[in-house]
């Protein structure tokens, strides 16, 4: 079964701020007033009830919470190698929820138009095929767009995107697959970035439009990577926020910290 942390944090929160307001508006009152008919205590010496000073202790710290993963910024940790070499397995990145609109916890319907996905951004939305499930690729296709992919070249509308030899991928023990993997340079809008190959491998090939209020989505390795090639499209509503910032990053093992990356701005 897969836990809703969202739903369990707004809960959380309405239920401990529930049980305050309800103690501050009706049963403070009372026991304040047979304090002072026992001549036992002040209203600075008031006893509260065990639950009630949990729920006023709690309530304040996943209210700011609540505000900041929901309309700010949500943690995440990269579980797969498909984003590589941008994104390494063992990076903990930050997403921008607002970037992509601002929409009510749980429900997620958007109550404040904030922007719009653009070509090249790194986007972490929910798995089409099982909306429980985080994924994160890159945008290569915007509503309208024409994507085609052939022959390990990406064109869209019409248009290749160039791409920069840079050389064998140096970090062979990062790759799911063990074999040889080239790094190239790529420039998509506003975005320039590395992606990975593997000559011998075969990715889904073809030319398709992406229909309205939906994304075409590829990851930067691209022979290993469960993207747009293979599900289709992300419609936009699934979409959670554009990704930041890498704040940890530990290596394989979870044994040793890569400082290198931490801080690092997602591109």
């Amino acid at each position: 079964m897969h836990f809703d942390f969202s739903a369990f944090l707004v809960l959380a929160t309405f239920i401990t701020g529930l049980i305050w307001l309800v103690d501050v508006l009706v049963f403070k009152k009372s026991r304040l007033a047979e304090n002072k008919i026992t001549n036992a205590a002040t209203e600075e010496s008031d006893h509260e009830p065990v639950v009630v000073e949990y729920a006023r202790s709690f309530f304040p710290v996943l209210l700011l919470v609540l505000v900041l993963r929901s309309f700010m910024f949500e943690p995440f940790k990269i579980p797969s190698g498909s984003m590589m070499p941008t994104l390494l397995v063992g990076d903990f990145i930050l997403v921008n929820k607002y970037a992509y609109g601002v929409r009510i916890p749980v429900w997620e319907k958007e109550v404040w138009d904030t922007g719009k996905p653009e070509r090249g951004d790194v986007a972490v939305f929910r798995y089409p095929k099982d909306l429980s499930l985080d994924y994160i690729k890159r945008i290569i296709g915007l509503p309208g767009d024409e994507v085609s992919y052939y022959n390990k070249t990406l064109s869209v509308n019409g248009e290749a995107v160039t791409k920069l030899a840079k050389g064998e991928y140096p970090d062979k023990s990062a790759s799911l697959m063990q074999v040889p993997m080239l790094n190239f340079e790529q420039v998509l809008g506003e975005h320039t970035f590395d992606i990975l190959e593997q000559p011998s491998s075969f990715s889904p090939e073809g030319t398709i439009m992406v229909p309205d209020g939906h994304y075409f989505v590829m990851g930067d390795n691209r022979d290993n990577s469960n993207d747009s090639r293979v599900w289709g499209f992300v419609p936009a509503e699934n979409l959670v926020g554009r990704a930041g910032r890498i704040w940890m990053s530990w290596d394989s093992d979870n044994t040793r910290v890569r400082f290198s990356r931490v801080g690092q701005s997602i591109d």
